[in-house]
């Protein structure tokens, strides 16, 4: 059996969907199973040993070079989606984007959400099969399961996230760089400040104390990672604010970044994508949810806590706030540091 998901885009919904791989496995371990996958997105994921191949899609570069470029990537990703003949298509984003995919690949049966689980309606037209969610399906994961599990019916397989891959060029690499820092031997803790909405950032002064009083408090060099300038920027503010003993780690590979987050003891962040990928690693998380909803989009089990604003508004979804300030203080220090800790007394020795 031939199957394609279509899951494009964001980094952190990419990782929430990989639950299903297992799923359809356990269904039919011998199934051939395809991803079509923004372009920037698809490292993270090729080489995963549940997948056969992945289709990468260039639309944000297309659209920089201009209408003839896009006209020309969609016929030629349009063209191998069908010269696969699969057999069916798991459209787990719901929007136009992915419903011209998921209803032009070929596949004779197509699967998505109904109306109440679509992004955009038009979505409904390339899909045979509308799956309609229900309260049990409230978290992101179990959304894109409850497409799958309509298609396979006998899926036994429901891991709360991943599983994932990490190459072993990009754990050697990190090893490296793990010396170079002279990080090995200690608890390694990983500090996520950037995220995707102003809303979902934790205030940068509660980042600057959280640092500090883990290196005095705590005995521990956390590293910093970032992923473009603003957040680079933040970066440095943190570590000045611990003299210089927070570690501001050299951006990598998506690979590397997730072989680094395989490797830590515990990763702090907000509602974004290296949360989900190191709990897709089986590695603990504290998360920060302001505006999003900790039950739909956190990580789960015993190795994560997660800390909601207890604002009566909250989660809200609004992208701009003009209580942005007090939501954002209303998650302390002192909680994320108790939480920090109560993991961290968990790893084995």
């Amino acid at each position: 059996m031939r199957v394609l998901i279509v899951k494009i885009s964001a980094l952190g919904d990419v990782v929430h969907a990989l639950p299903v791989l297992a799923f359809i496995k356990s269904a039919h371990p011998g199934a051939r199973i395809d991803w079509l996958v923004e372009e920037g997105f698809a490292p993270l994921i090729e080489g995963h040993p549940l997948l056969h191949r992945v289709h990468r899609l260039g639309l944000k570069r297309w659209r920089r070079e201009g209408l003839g470029a896009v006209l020309a990537g969609l016929k030629a990703t349009l063209s191998a989606l069908r010269h696969e003949h699969y057999d069916l298509v798991l459209d787990l984003q719901g929007n136009c984007k992915s419903g011209l995919f998921a209803g032009l690949c070929g596949a004779p049966r197509r699967y998505g959400f109904s109306r109440s689980g679509v992004r955009e309606w038009p979505n409904l037209l390339a899909t045979t099969h509308k799956v309609q969610l229900c309260s049990a399906d409230h978290h992101i994961s179990d959304r894109s399961l409850a497409v799958a599990r309509e298609a396979f019916p006998t899926g036994s397989a429901r891991p709360l996230a991943g599983p994932m891959g990490v190459t072993p060029q990009a754990r050697t690499t990190v090893e490296k760089q793990l010396a170079e820092f002279a990080l090995n031997g200690q608890p390694l803790v990983i500090l996520q400040y950037g995220t995707t909405w102003q809303t979902k950032l934790w205030p940068l002064d509660s980042w600057q104390q959280l640092a500090r009083r883990l290196c005095e408090e705590d005995q521990l060099r956390p590293v910093l990672i970032w992923g473009n300038d603003a957040e680079r920027h933040a970066a440095g503010e943190i570590s000045r604010a611990t003299d210089g003993q927070a570690v501001i780690w050299p951006r990598g590979t998506l690979q590397e970044l997730a072989a680094l987050l395989e490797k830590a003891d515990l990763v702090i962040g907000g509602d974004t994508g290296p949360i989900h990928i190191a709990a897709a690693l089986e590695t603990s998380t504290v998360s920060i949810f302001r505006v999003t909803d900790a039950t739909r989009n956190g990580p789960r089990g015993p190795l994560h806590i997660r800390l909601q604003s207890p604002l009566e508004c909250s989660p809200c979804l609004r992208k701009e706030c003009p209580r942005d300030a007090e939501c954002g203080h209303s998650i302390s220090v002192d909680q994320v540091l108790e939480a920090s800790r109560e993991l961290l007394s968990q790893r084995p020795e």
